[in-house]
């Protein structure tokens, strides 16, 4: 059976935070008003994403990498995580702040919770006028001066707060204490895991007057005190591939789409297109597939040369 790009039916989070922004911006099917995220390919528990296209189409991620592990993870990838789907990719839509929160490191992630830590990238689709993000500290700090600011409700204080617009960039390892802020749409590439210490959640109560849990002790040897430089600047060249973000758990790309241009893998991992502006056709073995602004396609590792045609800004991923 030949393997061809794949799509996936969205996962849709209700969170406390959400809005309506996947519907009209990005044409998911959503019925409530506080949708949060859609995890466009996922192999959490619980959570493993199911195809919606072509031959395998209802059967789930993790089954398809069973039949054929290195076709569509890659020899690479493989060999490095075995049949385990290594990445999570999401849109989000923050209709308010989500909680101040941090992700442990593998280490803890594994000892803790049987897990992948989570480093993470996001990058900005849409962005309302002064909608900002919060990254690390604004100076180095310490796990005394953090525990007194929750118990203070001044944590926002020490937390250093970056504007934002579409196409920023930022890339999060494990231990920075971030905060997406209202008013924005962001495409996350994350590591595989749904660990998440929450720190502070503003004292929101959801529909039943009950507060989220936080995670304050937990996330006490888990944070990175230090200043960190999260904003990635990049280039913008036309039909090329533009390196954002190269680490060792994923390399992404910006792809500024303007005609039809030859790609050629060489086998080793699955690649990864988020279209997050525009549309465009991949045409592979004589087939054509269209896609347009949020849609996700995994491209298996097995598809070593393929066109992609159109005017769009794209994300492409992949494990180098």
């Amino acid at each position: 059976m030949n393997l061809y790009p794949l799509q996936f039916q969205p996962i849709l989070k209700d969170r406390i935070w959400g809005g309506t922004k996947l519907k009209t911006y990005l044409n998911k099917p959503i019925s409530s008003e506080i949708t949060g995220e859609s995890w466009e390919i996922s192999t959490v528990e619980n959570d493993v994403s199911v195809i919606s296209n072509g031959f395998f189409k209802g059967k789930s991620l993790n089954e398809i990498i069973s039949e054929f592990p290195n076709e569509v993870l890659g020899t690479k990838v493989y060999e490095q995580f075995g049949k385990q789907f290594p990445l999570l990719f999401k849109y989000l839509d923050a209709r308010e702040d989500l909680s101040i929160q941090v992700h442990p490191n593998d280490e803890l992630a594994a000892k803790r919770h049987n897990s992948f830590g989570k480093t993470e990238m996001w990058y900005v689709m849409q962005a309302d006028e002064n909608a900002r993000l919060i990254v690390g500290f604004k100076e180095k700090s310490s796990p005394n001066e953090y525990l007194k600011s929750l118990e203070n409700k001044t944590i926002i204080d020490i937390l250093d707060t970056k504007k934002v617009k579409k196409g920023d960039v930022f890339f999060l390892e494990t231990g920075t204490v971030h905060a997406i802020g209202a008013g924005t749409v962001i495409a996350e590439i994350q590591q595989t895991s749904d660990i998440t210490y929450r720190l502070y959640d503003f004292d929101r109560v959801d529909a039943h007057g009950n507060t989220r849990e936080l995670h304050v002790d937990l996330a006490l040897d888990a944070i990175n005190y230090n200043v960190v430089e999260a904003q990635k600047e990049y280039s913008k060249v036309v039909n090329s591939s533009n390196e954002m973000v190269n680490c060792p758990y994923f390399t992404t790309n910006f792809i500024p789409l303007d005609g039809k241009i030859e790609v050629e893998k060489d086998k080793k991992s699955f690649t990864v297109y988020m279209c997050v502006e525009g549309n465009f056709e991949l045409e592979y073995k004589g087939e054509s597939y269209q896609y347009k602004t949020g849609d996700t396609v995994l491209i298996p590792a097995e598809m070593a040369l393929f066109e992609i045609d159109g005017k769009a800004s794209l994300l492409e991923i992949y494990i180098s």
